[in-house]
């Protein structure tokens, strides 16, 4: 096996890290991701509203793949295994090769929710196709032409080539609406923990991240080894199912792949809070582990950050402002809109809330009819005959209006100030949150509310100078350092697979049950074999033409068998020849040394007379059995062989057969 890390991703939820797996003969994209984040070096499309785009590219944005991604030969894939609706936004760019004939896995509800965020980036798009005309797209655009990089900022120029100008190649004109449909033609959509079998040498089952609804963790299993893939996870969550960790327990390998925690505060983490107590294997301290992983504490953090930005939003409506929301995590954003609810009715304020999307009213349709992948407090809403979220209530109340355009006639006679926006896209780069900004930037009572992971100083450069408060918050991403350790512990691996970048950060206690080996960017690294042999499972049919013969010494039975090795469902199956084993004298192996006391007595059970020949005959390491009855013969016998020597068939045949009975053979 071997294992190449394209990326390690240093986007959290929105890019995840990329690997490309080597396993069985066949070669596995793990997450196809696009980094969104660097669409912020193009200026939004001019409005009427003033605004100031710098040293921004004007121009329609192209999209940035992982820097290795131009570097693979799409034909030589054979799948794409993804984890979160983010890790599939590149897809497309691969799907539109015609080389390209890889089958694509994700679970059925990130393979929903991600081809939604991807028909919305289409849409989203189409602003600035409206109003710079048709991209060619063959060629590269005139900004990326070497005079005119040069002239752009160091930071800019940095995120478009790389700070060695290796990810220049990584930049890709926008797929269409129809490259979208034909992408999705080619995902196989998974339910929660279901098997699926590729090549007949693969098995890929996913279980819940708890990062977001529908995001996993996968097990790869072949003939010699099983496999965790740990994506970002987290153990409790207030709308996903949590963190399945107990499907994942005794694989084989893990490769951790959980870099949330690169962009977060957790850095903070002192060594020894990332180190815990070993794991016995008494089933209290594996409990104490368990509740230690899964508590709650995790879930309540979110929530308190929920609250303060609910306290903040009041407090900027009562002030005459009205808040703009870009989130792009889905079950962020659903939880948002509950608490928000709430702080309203609490603060008595009547508000109105719009939700601005293309894919806005299909997304929360779907959301409240997938309860297998949410949390149990979500789940039991479904046996009270409630909605699983509460904007079903909202929108039913008229608390909450959903519109797909945001210069809509309804939307237009609906609006008034202050008011709520959820909007597209927390890049700042395009949808309605770039009017939305415009309008408000000015305002110094207007809130605008960003996640942590955006670079704030470049996503507002255009909308300068900001009077608007701003807002960012870090919301959980995936494990922190200090629960890494005991992870690994719990769920047992032969080896793990770590990434370099984290080591420093997350000390490990080498030398325990599980060995590491640690991966960096764009280094292919060889994964040894932790398995020594491999299972072969036997086919019935043949199972009954076996004839075993127990050994003499020991409980062992053996039998010959003549078969086929078939590779079926991720195992070795052995099944019957094309033609039937024949049994003979000449095909019999025999091993072990031959006692002469034991042979003579059963020969006489088969009604032949020998002796034992006096020693002074033997030579040379031989001894010697005579034959008297019923014919003639001799037998001629040492360590490494023994030779039979009869005139008479049958006399022969016997002996051979009182031979047998004195050695272990098959």
């Amino acid at each position: 096996m071997k294992l190449t890390c394209l990326s390690h991703g240093r986007g959290g939820v929105h890019r995840p890290p990329c690997h490309v797996l080597e396993l069985s003969g066949l070669r596995i994209l793990l997450e196809c991701p696009l980094d969104l984040s660097a669409i912020a070096i193009f200026a939004p499309v001019p409005s009427s509203s003033p605004s100031s785009s710098g040293d921004l590219v004007a121009a329609p944005p192209w999209y940035k793949a992982v820097a290795a991604h131009h570097l693979f030969d799409p034909c030589l894939l054979d799948a794409v295994v993804v984890s979160s609706p983010a890790a599939m936004l590149g897809l497309p760019f691969l799907a539109r090769n015609p080389n390209f004939s890889a089958k694509i896995y994700a679970t059925e509800v990130t393979a929903r929710i991600g081809g939604l965020m991807m028909e919305e980036l289409v849409a989203m798009h189409s602003e600035f196709v409206r109003y710079y005309g048709l991209e060619k797209r063959q060629g590269r655009p005139d900004w990326m032409k070497w005079e005119e990089l040069e002239r752009l900022p160091i930071e800019l120029r940095n995120v478009v080539m790389g700070e060695e100008g290796e990810e220049l190649g990584c930049w890709m004109p926008q797929y269409s609406a129809a490259e979208v449909k034909e992408c999705m033609q080619k995902v196989v959509p998974l339910k929660y923990a279901e098997e699926v079998c590729f090549n007949g040498a693969i098995i890929l089952k996913a279980f819940s991240s708890g990062l977001e609804i529908g995001s996993s963790n996968w097990m790869i299993s072949s003939p010699r080894r099983s496999i965790t893939y740990l994506s970002s996870s987290i153990f409790e969550s207030g709308h996903a199912m949590g963190f399945d960790y107990h499907s994942l327990q005794g694989n084989d390998l893990i490769l951790f792949s959980d870099l949330s925690s690169m962009n977060s505060t957790d850095y903070d983490t002192k060594p020894d809070e990332c180190n815990s107590p070993p794991l016995r294997t008494d089933n209290d301290n594996e409990d104490h582990i368990i509740k230690s992983l899964s508590g709650n504490d995790e879930n309540l953090e979110e929530i308190e950050k929920i609250s303060f930005i609910c306290s903040c939003i009041v407090d900027s409506l009562k002030a005459g402002g009205s808040v703009l929301i870009p989130i792009g995590r889905l079950g962020i954003l659903l939880q948002l809109l509950e608490y928000i609810s709430r702080a309203l009715d609490n603060s008595n304020l009547k508000v109105p809330i719009f939700m601005v999307s293309a894919t806005a009213e299909e997304t929360l349709s779907f959301t409240n009819a997938i309860p297998e992948w949410l949390c149990k407090e979500r789940q039991e809403k479904l046996f009270l005959g409630e909605a699983l979220f509460g904007h079903a209530e909202l929108i039913k109340e008229g608390k909450l209006c959903v519109f797909p355009l945001l210069y809509e006639r309804e939307l237009l006679m609906a609006w008034q100030e202050p008011c709520i926006v959820f909007s597209p896209h927390w890049s700042l780069r395009f949808g309605s949150v770039v009017q939305l900004l415009n309008r408000w930037h000015s305002d110094h009572n207007s809130l605008l509310i960003l996640e942590q992971e955006v670079d704030a100083e470049m996503a507002l450069l255009p909308f300068k100078t900001l009077a608007m408060k701003v807002l960012q918050c870090s919301f959980l991403s995936g494990l922190k350092m200090q629960k890494v350790q005991p992870l690994l512990e719990l769920l047992r691996p032969k080896l793990v697979l770590f990434p370099e970048v984290l080591r420093p950060h997350c000390p490990i206690k080498e030398g325990g049950s599980f060995a590491f080996l640690y991966y960096s960017e764009n280094v292919r690294l060889r994964v040894p074999n932790s398995r020594k042999g491999f299972e072969v499972q036997l086919a019935t049919e043949l199972a009954f033409q076996l004839e075993p013969r127990r050994l003499l010494e020991g409980s062992m039975a053996i039998a010959r068998l003549q078969g086929r090795l078939l590779l079926s469902k991720g195992k070795y199956l052995l099944v019957s020849g094309k033609k039937p084993l024949k049994q003979s004298n000449e095909q019999m192996l025999l091993w072990g040394s031959v006692d002469p006391a034991r042979l003579i007595l059963a020969l006489e059970e088969r009604g032949i007379v020998g002796s034992i020949c006096d020693d002074d005959k033997a030579a040379d390491g031989y001894w010697f059995i005579q034959v008297s009855k019923p014919e003639e013969g001799l037998i001629k016998s040492s360590a490494s062989e023994t030779v039979i020597s009869c005139d008479d068939e049958r006399t022969s045949a016997l002996i051979f057969e009182a031979l047998c009975s004195v050695c272990d053979g098959i």
